[in-house]
């Protein structure tokens, strides 16, 4: 017995259909519960070399410098404004806000300040103050918006403290 191979001819095309229709579904659907990351970029203003000249000291800074056991808000003028003690065994910034927002309500024109960390800061420690001497949330006609405090910082060092030396 002799058995007959016969070549099998298949002249049907793929049909890819279905996976199509479930590619028109899935694509969007993964776009739409995608979470974009959100990243905010800061101007910040680094001092010159020359920029100690007598019209820039004369003139109004506020600084905030920022300690391991406090935050200190004060001028080139006047000196210290306010300590600002540690809560809890962490910075107290929502403190450091209502400062912020009391030094704008005596000073409107103002948009510079100074942020000095000392070298043990911690970069999320430096990121929140800049948060809250920059913007605050306020409520204007029902809805939350951001209201400018101090929105141009500028980076130094902080000062040594007396008590360190």
């Amino acid at each position: 017995m002799r058995r007959k191979h016969r070549r099998l001819r298949s002249d049907a095309d793929l049909d890819i259909t279905p996976f199509m229709n479930l590619m028109i579904v899935l694509v969007p659907v993964l776009l739409l519960n995608m979470v974009f990351a959100h990243t905010s970029v800061l101007e910040l203003n680094f001092p010159d070399v020359d920029s100690s000249s007598v019209e820039e000291q004369k003139e109004l800074q506020l600084q905030v410098v920022i300690f391991e056991d406090q935050l200190v808000v004060s001028d080139n003028q006047g000196g210290v404004i306010k300590t600002i003690a540690n809560r809890e065994a962490a910075h107290d910034f929502e403190m450091l806000g209502k400062v912020m927002k009391e030094l704008k309500g005596r000073l409107p024109d103002k948009r510079n300040i100074i942020i000095m960390p000392s070298s043990d800061t911690s970069y999320q420690t430096l990121v929140s103050v800049m948060d809250k001497v920059r913007s605050y949330e306020a409520v204007v006609a029902g809805d939350v918006v951001e209201a400018e405090l101090f929105p141009e910082i500028s980076l130094g060092d902080a000062p040594k403290r007396a008590d360190q030396s």
